[in-house]
């Protein structure tokens, strides 16, 4: 790899507000806004709008499609093959 080309890679806290949930990660994405992690060190924070503790797949709250309609009339429109 060339040297100098490449974004610098450290550490990066990812802040969800909405579900008050964060997480240090390393990441080439920076900030200009700071926290003070739980080690007593100061580092970058993103805040994200959606996490894995806010979004509706993984919370469990998800509404369920009716897939069998849609085969059904998709079957009703263009008819089977065989």
């Amino acid at each position: 790899m060339k040297p100098g080309i490449h974004p610098a890679y450290g550490p990066v806290v990812f802040r969800d507000k909405a579900a008050d949930f964060a997480f240090l990660t390393r990441s080439t994405a920076t900030s200009d806004k700071t926290i003070t992690w739980e080690d007593g060190r100061t580092y970058p924070v993103i805040d994200v709008e959606i996490s894995s503790r806010s979004h509706p797949f993984y919370t469990g709250t998800a509404r369920v499609l009716d897939t069998a309609g849609r085969v059904e009339r998709f079957q009703r429109r263009y008819g089977s093959t065989s």
